[in-house]
């Protein structure tokens, strides 16, 4: 679990964040969503100690972020698994040496356990021998899967995924939510998404947060989503016309 209290920021004079207290639960897909400049990227940066917030605390389970020393701040930050938007994969790697890449540099593990690691992620994302394969080898929906064994193989307790669908065709995105929404619960993980995709947030929203100007407009999970009455949200989520219909047949069987 991760608990956020009373987090504010500010950059430029401007201020992002505005008093966020949230709740990321262990086991489930929490969901950070709203416009560009909303302050996802700002907060989900200040969570990991990308950003230091100006005020407020940050508790991984029961452990103050903030206010760590060097040393448990690094083995906290080791906890933590990030799929990045872009992947960020070793062009000049081939796939065995991008995943096992964490192992080699932060354990302590003989290279015939980090092959073994590595194997068996392979296997978990349904990647089973692509060792050798490069980055350019693979489609889009390939190298998220990478992106994603890379993320979890030394088995962190925290997943944080930026936008793991961006680029992606919709029938592979389903898939991805699908393969994260499977290992947080596999590895109870606490999993935090950022993301503008509504199929993953009517698909595995099992907590979701929306800002707006740097404000928590509204909070809840994707069976509640339609019987949001909140402005800024509404016009968020149903900005299409076929989510419009959905949420006006379902007001009208609910009443």
């Amino acid at each position: 679990m991760i608990n956020i209290l009373g987090i504010q920021k500010k950059l430029k004079d401007k201020i992002i964040l505005k008093n966020i207290d949230a709740v990321f639960e262990s086991s489930k897909c929490n969901l950070i969503i709203g416009a560009s400049g909303s302050g996802k990227t700002v907060l989900t940066k200040c969570i990991i100690g990308l950003f230091k917030p100006d005020t407020g605390s940050i508790f991984y389970d029961d452990k103050d972020f903030l206010n760590a020393s060097k040393n448990e701040r690094t083995m906290i930050q080791r906890n933590i698994g990030v799929l990045f938007q872009g992947n960020a994969l070793f062009d000049s790697m081939n796939i065995e040496d991008n995943i096992s890449f964490p192992l080699k540099m932060f354990s302590n593990f003989s290279k015939i356990e980090i092959s073994k690691k590595t194997n068996e992620i392979l296997d978990r994302v349904n990647l089973k021998g692509i060792n050798k394969y490069f980055p350019s080898d693979l489609s889009g929906g390939m190298k998220k899967r990478v992106g994603i064994a890379r993320a979890i193989i030394q088995n962190p307790k925290y997943l944080f995924c930026d936008e793991p669908n961006s680029g992606l065709d919709p029938q592979t995105s389903i898939l991805i939510d699908q393969l994260i929404n499977e290992i947080t619960k596999e590895y109870n993980m606490t999993t935090v998404v950022v993301t503008h995709d509504m199929n993953s947030v009517m698909g595995i929203g099992d907590n979701i947060i929306f800002l707006h100007k740097g404000n928590i407009q509204w909070s809840g999970n994707k069976d509640e989503i339609f019987q949001s009455n909140q402005p800024e949200f509404n016009d968020f989520i149903f900005a299409s016309d076929f989510l419009k219909e959905v949420k006006a047949l379902k007001s009208n069987v609910l009443f």
